[in-house]
């Protein structure tokens, strides 16, 4: 049977990461994928690399700083698969959010940034507000740019995987755990690989399979608890108009949240919503109350693009990206986007990621690493990950 330090299953971004850091830092890794590599929620974000401005709301100021060193970081690092882009945030005379409490959100978000030029961020003059085509003028107040990052996040996934394998890490698709025994001194991992049962040991093992994430471990054994957690739909729609020349942040009209209006393919993507979901039973669809809420969005900010019927006509594709939140009390808009890794004293070799973001997928690979650290001791680094480039 063959043994690994480590056995990490899920192929998305955190997975990806993970066996990159694990592989350089000079540990043996197994990635086992149940289907492509980054073919679910990592190929249906909003292809953001952001600090989360909006975080700022909810006092996450730890995330939106470590946000923005990982955004700064990539830019270095893949600079052909994330991108500067500049943002948008018109603001009129009925917004919930006033054009000084932007300003402040602005100021406080460039300061976190740490001096990084994409911190900077001004205000537009009036004269040049017509040239966002299309948008809204009554009642416009102000307008202000700002920078973020944009990237294609099924090919920065793979492109991680790749830098991974030349680490020496094993990948496997098309290979899904449906068991894992849990012993003292390791564990044993089973898995079904072209119509084959196979089994390795592993001292370790990560689960990063993201939405199903309590599925994975209703296959260990001794058996574990599960912690709770709500499966949270983000839907977008890519619209066969003329994509915008930057990314529109837009307060909702109907409601608290923030929406993005974004180039994408030469066509406008708008994302995204926040629709809880009972199970993973078929693939996610955006529901028709979630089309109109973003086509009631759109219109409403770019009132000459026609009715909800004539934007529905240009729906060109959809997908649907599933968020893991903490389940408490409150809308999920509000609750902490801040990863949750847990390991419980029953099952010390078993470390599970809850929720995370793409921006900051490198700075969690960096930590379950350190967790590996704690357990297997020292082994001799192949590499920098903050020095190697991803293409």
């Amino acid at each position: 049977m063959d043994r690994f330090d480590l056995v990490i299953i899920g192929g998305g971004i955190n997975g990806a990461g993970i066996a990159q850091c694990a592989s350089a830092a000079g540990f043996s890794v197994l990635l086992l994928e149940k289907g492509e590599i980054a073919e679910q929620t990592s190929a249906n974000s909003s292809k953001l690399i952001h600090g989360g401005l909006r975080y700022l709301e909810s006092g996450q100021l730890s995330l939106v700083r470590k946000s923005l060193s990982e955004r700064r970081a990539l830019l270095k690092l893949a600079p052909n698969l994330v991108k500067p882009i500049p943002f948008y945030i018109p603001v009129y005379e009925n917004s919930q959010r006033s054009q000084w409490a932007i300003r402040a959100g602005l100021s406080a978000y460039a300061l976190l940034s740490e001096l990084d030029p994409l911190g900077q961020f001004k205000s537009l003059p009036a004269v040049q507000w017509p040239n966002i085509k299309g948008l809204k003028l009554q009642g416009l107040e102000a307008v202000f740019q700002y920078w973020d990052a944009q990237t294609d996040d099924k090919a920065l996934t793979k492109s991680v995987v790749r830098s991974a394998v030349e680490l020496g890490a094993k990948v496997l698709q098309g290979a899904e755990c449906d068991a894992l025994v849990h012993r003292p001194d390791h564990c044993e991992v089973s898995y079904l690989y072209q119509d084959e049962r196979c089994k390795v040991t592993a001292s370790c093992v990560v689960n990063a399979t993201g939405p199903w994430v309590n599925k994975l471990i209703g296959c260990v054994t001794p058996p574990m608890a599960k912690e709770e957690v709500e499966l949270i739909q983000g839907s977008h729609l890519l619209l066969d108009i003329p994509s915008p020349d930057g990314i529109l942040y837009l307060e909702s009209c109907f409601d608290e949240r923030v929406v993005f209006v974004m180039p994408w393919e030469g066509k406008t993507l708008l994302g995204t919503t926040e629709t809880t979901l009972a199970s993973l039973d078929e693939k996610p669809q955006p529901t028709r109350e979630e089309s109109y809420y973003l086509l009631g969005i759109y219109r409403h900010y770019f009132p000459e693009s026609g009715d909800i019927e004539t934007l529905e006509a240009k729906i060109y594709d959809t997908f649907c990206g599933v968020r893991v939140l903490p389940k408490q009390a409150g809308q999920a808009f509000e609750r902490s986007r801040e990863l949750w890794l847990q390991s419980r004293e029953s099952h010390p070799r078993f470390l599970t990621l809850y929720g995370g973001k793409l921006t900051t997928f490198r700075s969690t690979a960096k930590e379950v690493t350190h967790w590996l650290h704690e357990r297997l001791g020292e082994r001799v680094e192949i590499a920098d990950i903050d020095r190697l480039p991803l293409y």
